[in-house]
């Protein structure tokens, strides 16, 4: 069996790549991560007796580290998962991103091309260094644009995009300059369980179960296409398996959608499996300021992975939406854990300022 490295493998994407590597014997993996606030060590506790999975505490910048791993562990792929991800962080506290998601990705990469140089030609040619990025690097969409193709020019629009569009930089340099095996790809937005629950639909789903208001920015209308995370997770090991180094495949759900829609079919769902007496769901939603440079549209053509590779998306939004919720219904305890006091201190920090823009009823 082969062994893969997994970098921020106790996030969300990252997670469930891992439980799916080892449900279906992709791999034994060595996850290292650096367990920020958005990690969470108890999402693999199934794992926890598993022979082939390993968990190591360290930071992708840690040369020394990662140089050990490598030496120990030989393995023949590297998916680098590991990444500050959140827009709304990434106003905040640009350092982190870029120190992250920037200045990581560049010692893992120079550690990476170190230890390949040095392999035996067999093993240099089986492995790959897969770097997993964002449809956010292409910034935004008009409503009647093309959706983002794989040669859509770069027009990064937030500190975030702009520090993964960096990383992508590199990695395809490190492939064009010393011909390391680079592969990447770039997702639209995944959901689905697992997931920290700043992010939108966790963040709906457990502030409508406590009867909270559900915050949407601005008007509702920007546009977003949805991804189920299992589905990203078996795109990505296909292209590790089957694409020829250098390339970049987008990956997308096919479901473009408003937030609005979005929040408003959360409710639905809620009012059917929760459902609380001459009470909707829907009565929550709250309107806020808008965040700065919010991105209008983001759609993603991800026919070239279709066409290449034979992998298309198995969840439609509407199944996988209510796979997700009902997740979240069924895992309070992990729930629990995640919302710490960094995630209510973060929570005030980025709501409690922003003014009502203005009640549900006058936007329809």
């Amino acid at each position: 069996m082969q062994t893969y490295l997994v970098t921020g493998g106790t996030g969300f994407i990252g997670s469930n790549f891992i439980l799916s590597a080892r449900r279906e014997g992709w791999a034994t993996i060595i996850n290292l991560d650096k367990l920020t606030y958005a990690s969470h060590p108890q999402t693999l506790a199934a794992l926890s007796d598993d022979p082939g999975y390993q968990f190591v505490q360290g930071d992708i910048g840690d040369s020394d580290l990662v140089r050990t791993l490598l030496d120990t562990h030989q393995p023949t792929a590297i998916l680098n998962f590991a990444a500050e991800s959140h827009v709304d962080r990434s106003i905040v506290s640009p350092h982190d991103f870029i120190q992250t998601n920037v200045v990581g990705t560049f010692n893992l990469l120079e550690t990476s091309r170190v230890y390949w140089e040095q392999l035996a030609a067999n093993q240099k040619e089986q492995f790959r260094f897969l770097h997993v990025s964002t449809d956010e690097v292409y910034g935004s969409l008009n409503p009647t644009d093309p959706a983002f193709r794989e040669d859509t020019p770069y027009a990064p629009n937030s500190p975030y995009a702009a520090s993964k569009a960096g990383s992508d930089h590199l990695v395809r340099a490190y492939h064009h300059t010393y011909g390391l095996p680079t592969l990447t790809t770039n997702c639209s937005n995944n959901y689905g369980p697992r997931q920290f629950p700043e992010k939108l639909i966790p963040l709906i789903i457990l502030n409508a179960l406590e009867g909270k208001p559900l915050p949407i920015y601005g008007d509702g209308q920007n546009v977003r296409d949805w991804l189920y995370v299992e589905d990203h997770c078996n795109a990505i090991h296909r292209v590790l398996q089957h694409s020829c180094v250098g390339e970049t495949y987008n990956i997308g759900g096919r479901n473009e959608l408003t937030n609005l829609t979005v929040v408003e079919q959360i409710c639905s769902i809620l009012d059917e499996l929760a459902p609380k007496p001459n009470f909707k769901h829907s009565s929550l939603i709250t309107f806020i300021k808008d965040r700065p440079g919010h991105d209008r549209r983001y759609a993603i053509d991800c026919s070239k992975i279709q066409r290449d590779l034979g992998w298309q998306p198995n969840e439609s939004f509407e199944s996988g939406l209510l796979k997700t919720v009902q997740w979240y219904l069924d895992n309070s305890n992990w729930v629990e854990q995640a919302r710490s006091g960094a995630y209510q201190t973060w929570m005030k920090q980025n709501y409690s300022d922003r003014s009502v823009e203005s009640p549900v009823e006058s936007r329809h």
